[in-house]
């Protein structure tokens, strides 16, 4: 946590934010990117170089520092124990006298052609494989330390566009020895002695409360719980390659990936993933964000032109999957 914020920036920053449109806030903002919960954006005026999450999810100070505990907890275990890298970060919280507490965290900004969902898109289909089998070797550090069996169980959602290639050059190939970085780190998930220490129904709040208990059934047993499984994170990787519009990556990308579990994996006993299994993962993981996301609008309009209630969420329009 090597990353230098200003804070009154963000305390400014966030009085004066449009969350509908960040661009024409007071301080205006450039969006970066998308997640499934959270969105990534550049604060114009800072020359820092710096790409911000914004959580506006905590309703008590309980809950922020819980969270804010297991956050910094997950990044040590990731970069110190298990042997990830992580770009520089901070974090901030906006002080408040009423929820929802305001949270910020800060990374170094990296090259967005340096994300794996961009660079697959500059590299050759030999070289995208290889990306791939790159990021399947830091993900078995993960199991690795888990099959210590040290009291702490760690998982990660090892997506494409959670991997940046350090002094990436699209017109040179990937090297073995290239260091990938790891920037997913706000969603904290290990386990001590079997409890989960992230609270995940705070990742339910931006969308409806009356569906809370639906929506969380859903979430912890289709999302959280299968970022454990070195199987399913790898069927979930290979999937994104539809979301990228790069299926005719799918059937290598399974060949490889069987052929690591054989060879490099042997140890971690995974079980071989199958072209059936990566199609309907991706077709059920797309509905159900694909819901969630339409939910979340559906809340937006009932707070905000209903009951005249404020807002806190930046929202995407549209993800293309």
């Amino acid at each position: 946590m090597n990353l230098d914020i200003d804070r009154n920036l963000i305390i400014e920053f966030e009085k004066l934010l449009d969350v509908r449109n960040p661009k024409k806030s007071g301080i205006p903002a450039k969006i970066l990117g998308y997640g499934e919960i959270s969105t990534v954006f550049e604060i114009e005026t800072d020359k820092k170089g710096i790409a911000y999450k914004r959580m506006p999810l905590f309703e008590n100070h309980n809950e922020l520092n819980r969270y804010v505990e297991a956050f910094e907890n997950y990044s040590k275990i990731l970069e110190e124990d298990i042997g990830l890298s992580i770009p520089p970060y901070s974090h901030t919280t906006v002080p408040s006298e009423k929820p929802p507490f305001v949270f910020y965290i800060g990374q170094r900004k990296l090259p967005e052609y340096s994300f794996g969902n961009k660079a697959i898109h500059l590299l050759s289909n030999s070289d995208c494989i290889g990306l791939v089998r790159l990021i399947l070797r830091e993900l078995s550090k993960v199991w690795k330390f888990n099959a210590k069996k040290t009291g702490v169980e760690v998982g990660i959602d090892g997506q494409i566009s959670n991997w940046a290639i350090e002094d990436f050059a699209p017109s040179n190939p990937l090297a073995n020895n290239v260091r990938l970085y790891y920037i997913d780190t706000s969603t904290p998930l290990y386990r001590v002695n079997g409890v989960e220490q992230l609270n995940a129904e705070l990742f339910l709040r931006p969308g409806p409360s009356f569906l809370a208990r639906i929506l969380g059934a859903i979430f912890l047993d289709e999302v959280v719980t299968r970022y454990y499984d070195f199987h399913l994170v790898a069927v979930d990787l290979i999937a994104n390659f539809y979301k990228e519009q790069k299926s005719e990556l799918i059937h290598p990308l399974i060949d490889m990936t069987n052929e690591f579990f054989s060879t490099e994996s042997k140890d971690l006993d995974v079980k071989p993933v199958s072209m059936a299994e990566i199609g309907s993962y991706y077709r059920r993981d797309a509905s159900i964000w694909r819901v969630y996301l339409s939910l979340r609008k559906l809340d937006r309009f009932l707070r905000a032109k209903i009951l005249n209630k404020g807002y806190p969420y930046i929202l995407p329009e549209k993800i293309r999957r």
